[in-house]
């Protein structure tokens, strides 16, 4: 006997996996397998603490950094304000003052 699910729309057992769904072959319905649907969790950003930041958050540069293209150098203790979480290499997205929009790592930074 199968351990697949029934199709939810046509209650046919012959369903079958493929990939991170599952496949009704009479109805064509495809669905979700509850397994793929976890690894769809909400990201947590954490700063060098291990403080989870939200967007709004202020933090403050907790080392020297030196942006790319740019002659100067942001100074540790620098506070950024209400920063902009994105799903990117470079986590935080932040005006400072002196230097306009840039992106940061998580890593750099510490909740203030």
């Amino acid at each position: 006997m199968s351990s697949l699910p029934p199709c939810p729309q046509c209650q046919s057992a012959y369903t079958y996996e493929d990939g991170g769904q599952y496949v009704c072959p009479e109805c064509a319905h495809e669905w979700p397998d509850q397994a793929a649907a976890t690894l769809d969790a909400v990201r947590v950003y954490r700063d060098a603490s291990g403080n989870v930041l939200q967007d709004g958050d202020t933090v403050t540069v907790i080392k020297d950094l030196k942006p790319k293209g740019s002659g100067g150098v942001i100074k540790q203790g620098t506070k950024v304000k209400n920063i902009r979480l994105v799903d990117a290499d470079h986590d935080i997205d932040c005006k400072i003052d002196g230097f306009g929009a840039m992106s940061l790592k998580s890593e750099f930074v510490r909740k203030a």
